[in-house]
């Protein structure tokens, strides 16, 4: 009976094993809008850094590509980042643009090399909250993730839709001309792309993406449950960071 009582519990053991492990739900997001070209940038840059490695927090750098001109292309900015910035600097109504400009949760616009600005802004959008208030998880399954969004007690907000971000995990550039010049800059999850997969209007849902399409660009991925607002980025209600992160 003990043996097999041993039995039982080790395949019981095995089976856990097997089974996903699911993050706490993070308190925030933070986006980073950095460039290569801007000689403010790097201490925001090693900020990051700092951020991207706190499980609770999702970070994530966005290379822009207006300060190209000053002599440096940045190697890693896409117009699309360009046009989120200007997108939440409408959504806020201050059309605020800089760099580094860190969004918080979608919402709050601080300097990205201001650690106490960053964190009041993290305590501003989240309410005394210590996650964000739609849950999001993840399961990668023969090359398939499934994400499942679950609303909380919490959720107020019941319109959002489903984003899927390719990113690199590290990136290290030399920066050979420009504000920069001589200086070699390691990045945190870059951003490579802007995927949306579905929408969500409350409750629970499922959505089913390839892995090649998260990953396409980037060695990793990262979910976001965003509200919008005339077409623009709104509040962050949920966030998964993929495995590795």
């Amino acid at each position: 009976m003990v043996t097999r009582l041993k039995a039982t519990l080790a395949a019981l053991g095995l089976a856990a094993s097997l089974q996903p492990a699911l993050a706490d739900p993070p308190r925030a997001v933070v986006e980073l809008f950095t460039s290569q070209g801007c000689s403010s940038c790097p201490p925001a840059d090693e900020l990051l850094v700092e951020y991207s490695r706190q499980p609770d927090i999702v970070a994530l750098s966005l290379p822009v590509n207006y300060w190209d001109y000053l002599g440096w292309k940045d190697t890693l900015a896409h117009v699309a980042f360009t046009e989120r910035q200007k997108a939440y600097a409408h959504s806020r109504s201050d059309r605020q643009v800089f760099t580094p400009q860190m969004i918080v949760n979608g919402k709050k616009s601080s300097i990205g090399s201001d650690r106490a600005q960053i964190e009041k802004a993290i305590q501003y959008t989240t309410k005394g909250r210590q996650t964000l208030p739609v849950n999001v998880s993840l399961n990668e399954q023969n090359g398939t993730i499934s994400i499942a969004i679950e609303e909380t007690p919490e959720t107020t907000q019941r319109a959002a839709e489903v984003w899927v971000l390719p990113v690199l995990k590290s990136q290290t550039v030399p920066i050979e001309r420009g504000e920069n010049r001589g200086k070699t800059i390691t990045y945190a999850n870059v951003v490579r792309g802007l995927n949306r997969v579905g929408e969500w209007r409350g409750g629970s849902a499922r959505f089913e993406v390839p892995l090649d399409m998260a990953r396409n660009g980037g060695d990793a991925y990262v979910v976001l449950l965003q509200s919008t607002d005339a077409a623009r980025p709104g509040i962050i209600l949920g966030a998964a960071k993929g495995p590795g992160l």
